[in-house]
């Protein structure tokens, strides 16, 4: 038994944050076991690691970022989004199809998840299936928990990155069958976005998804040109979501669908038919000014939420960041549209980040006992003349907190970084 003594915050819920102060809390081969006020008896003279003031609490899950995307953070945020992807993106991702630069990036992209408190993501790569695959293998090695694609595309797209379709289906078929027995970083499909592939492409990774049991994971409705393009391209399958059901991708595993921001109610249908996650991007999506996703009215409606860097359309991986912006931009969308919407409390966008983002692998996401002890120590948010609260230090460190104020890092029970 590993035992930990600090103040312990995580949501349970998404209407409440559960906050144990000045508290221990047990841990059993890497699973939470208890959290108690006072040490029980039988654990007496057990070593204990104290982190004193500091807050405890779970680490964070990133539903969608792109990793290839990584050198181009924080740059050419002055343009919209089809120049920005046509300009600087595409031209980026070319170079992946070069292993050598690939390994370059995704082991530094990793290196910053894990800094910032991020153990468990969703994760874009590019249509080349060999650097795409070291991702897969760099995360299966440091345990990181991760459902990660080689990005499918073969219409309307660079030349460089439209590829053969037969030849791409066999690309992915490939990598399913190399990474599909992995322990914690497994594959999944992803389908750029409806525009960039036929139905041919789409048809055929439904068959996939069937042969190999996967997901899939995609960008749906992201833009007014995007929900409108689909459509008008598929105009038999009446939404964005729809393509894909009809396709045959959907019910083999896990459904991740980016941005969310103009659902139809036949959208709305297929996400909740299939369970999916609809996941908020803040940052990224005023970044290159798609919109505002409908947080509360989505959640009203069912639907599971999650919460996504966006990396580079975000300009950070920090999850925390995007927490305390899913609640700025939602009311943002309340002031602007109150007909239909209303800001969210800060307790569910740190459920979003967390429990319910983390679900999408298991018991993750929370410390109730049963669930794995992912998580992060954090301190360095208090002042010299006020005591904030546990919940509160953990609002303050998700505003304006940095990675310093990590203090410790635990996957599976384990400290690391």
């Amino acid at each position: 038994m590993e035992l930990y003594h600090g103040n312990i915050v995580y949501a349970r819920t998404k209407d409440e944050l559960t906050e144990h102060a000045d508290s221990y809390i047990g841990v059993e081969n890497g699973i939470v076991e208890g959290i108690w006020p006072v040490l029980p008896e039988k654990y007496a003279g057990l070593p204990v690691t104290d982190f004193g003031e500091d807050v405890i609490i779970p680490a964070f899950t990133d539903l969608h970022v792109h990793a290839p995307q990584y050198p181009q953070r924080a740059l050419h945020m002055d343009i919209l989004l089809n120049e920005w992807l046509n300009t600087y993106v595409f031209p980026l991702e070319e170079k992946y199809a070069d292993p050598a630069f690939a390994h370059a990036v995704y082991d530094a992209f990793l290196d910053d998840l894990v800094k910032h408190g991020t153990m468990h993501a969703v994760i874009f790569g590019t249509i080349h299936r060999e650097s795409t695959g070291y991702l897969v293998e760099r995360m299966e090695e440091r345990g990181l928990y991760g459902y990660v694609s080689k990005v499918n595309m073969d219409t309307d797209s660079p030349a460089d990155l439209c590829e053969d379709t037969k030849e791409s289906l066999l690309e992915t078929e490939r990598f399913l069958d190399q990474y599909r027995n992995n322990r914690t970083a497994k594959p999944l499909l992803a389908p750029r976005f409806a525009p960039t592939c036929s139905w041919e492409l789409l048809t055929g990774l439904g068959k996939l998804a069937k042969k190999y049991g996967v997901g899939v994971q995609t960008h749906l409705v992201e833009s007014l040109w995007e929900a409108t393009e689909s459509v008008r391209r598929y105009p038999e399958c009446g939404s964005d979501t729809a393509i894909y059901e009809k396709a045959g991708l959907l019910g083999y595993g896990p459904f991740f669908g980016a941005h969310f921001i103009y659902p139809t109610p036949d959208d709305i249908r297929v996400m909740k038919k299939y369970n999916g996650w609809a996941i908020q991007c803040p940052e990224a999506t005023v970044n290159v000014i798609a919109g505002i996703m409908s947080t509360a009215a989505l959640s009203d409606e069912g639907i599971k939420l999650g919460i996504g860097s966006d990396i580079a359309g975000g300009h950070t991986p920090a999850i925390y960041t995007q927490i305390a912006k899913a609640v700025q931009f939602s009311k943002i969308k309340a002031f602007y549209e109150p007909e239909m919407n209303r800001a969210i409390p800060f307790a569910q966008a740190f459920y979003m980040g967390t429990k319910q983002s983390g679900s999408a692998f298991g018991n993750v996401g929370s410390l109730e006992p049963g669930y794995a002890f992912d998580a992060l120590v954090i301190g360095g948010v208090q002042d010299p003349f006020q005591k904030l609260s546990p919940a509160q230090s953990v609002e303050r460190f998700c505003c304006l907190g940095e990675s310093s104020n990590i203090h410790a890092r635990y996957l599976n029970g384990k400290r690391i970084g």
